[in-house]
């Protein structure tokens, strides 16, 4: 649940925000006076403060620097009247979120929360590595993973976090860039320090560059009042650039401004802004194309590039996949209100033998949809979304690398080398899948055929092919005649 503190002295004024920003997981808690909030602060250890400028006892700019303080990465939003504009801006070089003029728009003011509630989160909840698990599932997000491929980024993070140099992370969309970002940050020098993060595809070139620089008022349409940029909020902080491959070339070259002298200007300003911040950059595409088709600048990727991070797409660490997956569900088993506690074996297999083009954020979903769709305590085929069932073996088919036993030695022996877990289990499904195929196929698909010549009854027969996600192409009219005859 989060939490929201309101510092201001107009009982009504409290009273209608009270009201208006109740939600259920939401707790708000109210001051009215600046001692009182900075009591508070420390006492009840809000997410993010809307503070009035107008107090009894305090100015708004002086609680806010005892704030900074206390916390300056705690999000704090001024609340002013159209008179006192010029003291929220004030405030706003002084570290502040930002600001909203009173009277204000219950739906705008409801944005700028939760626009504050994400970046609070991005600073303070921990991206931590696996192995430390003392941490409460639902107090941080992890980083999970035991394969080499993942060890190394491990060790990669701890050694560049601590050199305040820029960071350019590489990786397809959903390999988790935000969090090895967040894990950077979390690690760095700059800790205590804000840390805010911008998605430069999700906005149109005009409103990243005011997103990013800000801008003053009357600098183009719809522009009632200067805004402060990501880049002066951040200062001494850190400011994560998502997909900067998307950014367009006259933002860039702003961005490489600020690069080289720290020094920049909102737009339709002409006051010089000087900003001490960290670079951390991430992207899904090939920027060495980018730069050949000039569409990403050749100074800035060098600026950028002091460290290069590349993280691995899921289907290249597909051992580290059963340990996600119970990551996802002690995560979300509480969340969900399930009494689910792990997956069958040939659901395992299905998510394992699956490409995965979403990467983590995928696999996070797709447990997540089988969570909601499973009724006992084991996620089955049945309960996965429809990619997977529909991607099961038939009977005729026959699964890669477990097609042929003679490959069987090889296959033991890179599992093995992976440190899979369960590993009689695989060895059995890989037999199985193997002997019932070729036995059924033998048989003409008559189950109770099959079943005599493999020593089994034909019940038997048909579970193992249901747990093993196994369905016939076709039964002959004979075995339908001797299911009805012969009961066993």
């Amino acid at each position: 649940m989060t939490k929201l503190l309101i510092i201001d002295d107009e009982p009504n004024v409290l009273y209608a925000l009270e009201k208006g920003l109740k939600a259920a997981d939401q707790a708000i808690v109210t001051a009215a006076t600046g001692q009182l909030g900075l009591a508070a602060v420390s006492k009840q250890h809000p997410d993010v403060v809307l503070l009035d400028v107008q107090l009894p006892d305090l100015s708004g700019i002086e609680v806010l620097k005892k704030l900074q303080q206390i916390d300056a990465r705690l999000p704090v939003i001024i609340m002013t009247a159209h008179g006192t504009a010029d003291t929220a801006i004030e405030a706003m070089k002084q570290g502040a979120y930002d600001y909203i003029l009173k009277p204000w728009k219950l739906d705008e003011l409801k944005t700028l929360i939760d626009n504050a509630l994400q970046a609070s989160r991005l600073s303070r909840v921990p991206a931590v590595f696996e192995q430390q698990s003392e941490l409460p599932e639902d107090k941080v997000d992890r980083i999970v993973g035991n394969s080499p491929v993942m060890q190394h980024i491990f060790k990669e993070i701890g050694r560049i976090a601590q050199q305040d140099v820029n960071v350019m992370i590489l990786g397809e969309s959903g390999t988790g860039k935000e969090l090895v970002a967040r894990a950077i940050y979390q690690h760095s020098r700059r800790k205590d320090q804000p840390f805010l993060a911008i998605n430069c595809a999700a906005l149109p070139d005009t409103l990243l560059e005011s997103e990013l620089f800000g801008h003053e008022k009357g600098a183009f349409t719809g522009a009632d009042r200067r805004r402060i940029g990501k880049f002066e909020q951040a200062d001494k902080g850190t400011l994560f650039l998502d997909e900067i491959g998307d950014m367009a070339l006259v933002t860039q070259a702003k961005v490489l401004r600020i690069l080289q002298d720290g020094r920049f200007e909102r737009i339709g300003g002409n006051e010089t802004i000087q900003t001490d911040v960290r670079i951390i950059a991430a992207t899904n595409k090939d920027l060495t194309a980018a730069i050949q088709k000039k569409e990403f600048r050749q100074d800035l990727y060098y600026r950028l590039n002091t460290f290069i991070l590349k993280l691995p797409a899921l289907r290249e660490r597909q051992e580290d996949i059963p340990v996600m997956i119970d990551h996802f569900i002690q995560r979300l088993r509480q969340r969900l209100a399930v009494t689910i506690r792990g997956v069958s074996r040939e659901a395992m297999r299905l998510l394992r033998q699956y490409p995965w083009p979403g990467n983590v954020r995928e696999l996070e979903n797709a447990v997540k949809y089988a969570m909601v769709h499973t009724h006992g305590e084991l996620i089955i085929p049945e309960s996965l979304p429809e990619q997977f069932r529909s991607s099961s073996s038939s009977i005729t088919s026959k699964p890669d690398s477990e097609a042929a036993l003679p490959d069987l030695e090889q296959l033991v022996a890179r599992w093995l080398q992976e440190n899979r877990p369960r590993l009689l289990d695989e060895v059995h499904d890989v037999v199985d899948r193997l002997l019932l195929t070729r036995v059924l196929a033998a048989a003409g698909g008559q189950q109770t055929k099959a079943a005599a010549q493999l020593g089994i009854s034909r019940n038997t027969l048909r579970t193992r092919l249901q747990q093993l996600g196994l369905t016939l192409d076709k039964v002959v009219r004979d075995d339908q005649v001797d299911e009805a005859a012969r009961p066993e």
